[in-house]
């Protein structure tokens, strides 16, 4: 098997196209990020959630939705909340799915329950939604990036989930 034709692979074509169309955005094997690990049992463990799909609690500031290069704030969301104090402030994907189950996409009841059955030891008061249209890598990298890291320590989370929308 060819490294072009491993199964679940994203094909080599789409990384070349990302990178004439935005140049710096990719990651590079210079800008690797060692494993971390565990020390201590997953059901002991605090969790935190970070999202780019644009959910924050029902009557927030909403995102900025149009703004050419992207809206580099995030929003915190209580981790106690219930799916219908939630909505989405997002364009740049379809959202049908999620506005009939927001879990699809902000998993945030099948956490609690993860936490109430004891598979991870509880969650943080907050977890953070960004939307992730955002064409300036090095802005989302040293203000939005760097904020939410901050906000995740801060919480006192051993672990982050971090979820792509």
């Amino acid at each position: 098997m060819t490294e072009t034709s491993k199964p679940n692979q994203l094909r080599l074509e789409v990384w070349n196209t990302v990178n004439e169309r935005y140049p710096g955005s990719m990651i590079s094997k210079e800008d690797f990020v060692p494993l971390s690990f565990l020390t201590k049992p997953l059901s002991e463990s605090k969790l935190s959630f970070v999202s780019t799909s644009g959910v924050q609690p029902v009557g927030t500031m909403p995102f900025d939705t149009v703004h050419p290069i992207g809206d580099y704030t995030y929003r915190e969301v209580p981790s106690n909340l219930k799916p219908h104090e939630l909505e989405i402030h997002q364009l740049k994907y379809p959202t049908v799915g999620a506005n009939q189950d927001i879990n699809v996409i902000f998993p945030i009841e099948r956490l609690q329950e993860l936490a109430q059955e004891g598979v991870i030891g509880g969650l943080t008061d907050n977890f953070y939604s960004f939307i992730g249209y955002n064409m300036d890598p090095d802005k989302l990298e040293q203000k939005l990036a760097e904020d939410i890291a901050d906000a995740v320590v801060k919480s006192g989370a051993d672990i982050a989930l971090l979820c792509p929308a």
